[in-house]
């Protein structure tokens, strides 16, 4: 037995009422695994019967993109989240900042690794932590008003680039992160012309890099270093080496608090490493004197509104339901779109089978993917009855993308 069974939780609307249950759960010696409602069957079919395994403790469980290519259920023991915690405190201290003097708001999910950490920080560093509805991100005249900034005391939140654009179209939501001393932003690349508009509104942003098996934030580029003009997610933290592999380019880390493995079907499968215990993602990166700088995903992967979104696996759960439900659909392929706001977003290139109405397939389609996350849902949709992969099966990506936007 693997001891007490996991607290599971599917996201609630309001975070609030997720915290006290997490952190009585933990002073249980209990884990707790975290997912949006829409995946709490496939969390649950991760985690198995519970039967096997050794002990697990206070731990928590969490999806992540991994460098697989497909979504894997992390299990970070809370020591690990705590030393995460620990590095980023000597961040905030090397930016003149006392940890614990500081508000820590955070407006991301807590089935997320960085929505999840400021209630690890503000828990070890006995600050204050204030939560942020996402109905509230969403309209930054309401943030505004239900939440503002004290002027007695620092202010530090995490953003991903998706609601970083949102408040940065208003003049409401200008003011707001002007009264920020740290604005981390992770999840996704700062596209160049929102860094560029940042910068000219003073805005103190932190670009910062990590992943659920680093227990979050690896790297993190100081707020004055962003305003001199300097790009990329800044050196590593104190606990952690980073390295780029030689082959692929794939950014590599080397950190104690790297998740105890992923989780098959109740089974712990430890996280591949390399020799001297470096693990490699799916991103591809250049180091220089000035830190790490993102490149991209090695995998096929797209990140969209701060998730990490896989179109081969979409399109296979696509087709699976259009099967199950009879539906005529011949083929699908599933691309991606720069978009200012959420950086990328799907398209959705669909052949039907011969004399089949392809309205009336769109909109089958259409409704499928609504109950999806809204990450994983095509934004346009499009006929080609041309649609095929090539003769060794594999589909042309760039091609078809481009047949998209220029039909």
């Amino acid at each position: 037995m693997r001891g007490a069974d996991p607290l599971v939780l599917a996201a609630a609307a309001d975070p609030a009422l997720l915290v006290p249950l997490i952190l009585a759960a933990w002073a249980e010696g209990r884990p707790v695994a975290l997912a949006a409602p829409v995946d709490r069957q496939e969390l649950e079919g991760a985690l198995g019967d519970g039967t096997d395994g050794p002990a697990w403790g206070a731990a928590v469980v969490l999806g992540s993109g991994g460098s697989s290519g497909r979504r894997r259920w992390c299990l970070q023991p809370l020591a690990h989240l705590e030393a995460s915690a620990a590095a980023t405190a000597a961040f905030l201290v090397a930016q003149g900042l006392d940890p614990a003097a500081c508000l820590h708001l955070n407006p991301l999910p807590l089935h997320h690794v960085s929505g999840l950490l400021p209630l690890v920080r503000t828990r070890q560093w006995g600050a204050q932590l204030g939560l942020l509805p996402a109905e509230w991100m969403r309209d930054p005249d309401l943030l505004a008003q239900a939440s503002p900034l004290p002027a007695d005391r620092p202010v530090v939140v995490s953003l991903v680039p998706t609601q970083l654009t949102r408040l940065m179209a208003t003049a409401a939501g200008v003011a707001w992160l002007r009264r920020c001393a740290v604005i981390w932003v992770g999840g996704a690349a700062l596209a160049p012309a929102l860094a560029t508009r940042a910068r000219q509104l003073g805005l103190r942003l932190s670009p910062c890099y990590g992943a659920t098996e680093t227990a979050a934030m690896v790297c993190a580029l100081a707020p004055e270093r962003f305003l001199a003009g300097e790009s990329g997610c800044g050196p590593a933290l104190v606990d952690v080496s980073l390295r780029l592999d030689g082959a692929t380019g794939a950014v590599e880390v080397r950190t104690a608090r790297l998740a105890s493995g992923w989780l098959e079907a109740g089974r712990l499968m430890p996280l591949a490493l390399g020799a001297g215990g470096w693990w490699r993602s799916g991103d591809a990166g250049r180091l220089d004197p000035g830190g790490l700088t993102v490149l991209g995903r090695l995998d096929g992967a797209l990140q969209s509104g701060g998730e990490t979104v896989f179109p081969e696996e979409l399109e296979g759960r696509l087709v699976a339901a259009a099967q199950g439900r009879g539906l005529p659909l011949e083929a699908v392929v599933l691309l991606g779109e720069a978009e200012a706001e959420w950086g990328e977003r799907l398209l959705a290139l669909v052949r039907p089978q011969p004399g089949a109405d392809g309205a009336v397939l769109i909109a089958a389609l259409e409704a499928i993917t609504a109950t999806w996350r809204p990450a994983d849902r095509p934004r346009r949709w499009r006929l080609c009855g041309e649609l095929a992969p090539n003769a060794a099966g594999k589909w042309e990506r760039s091609r078809w993308r481009r047949w998209f936007l220029e039909t």
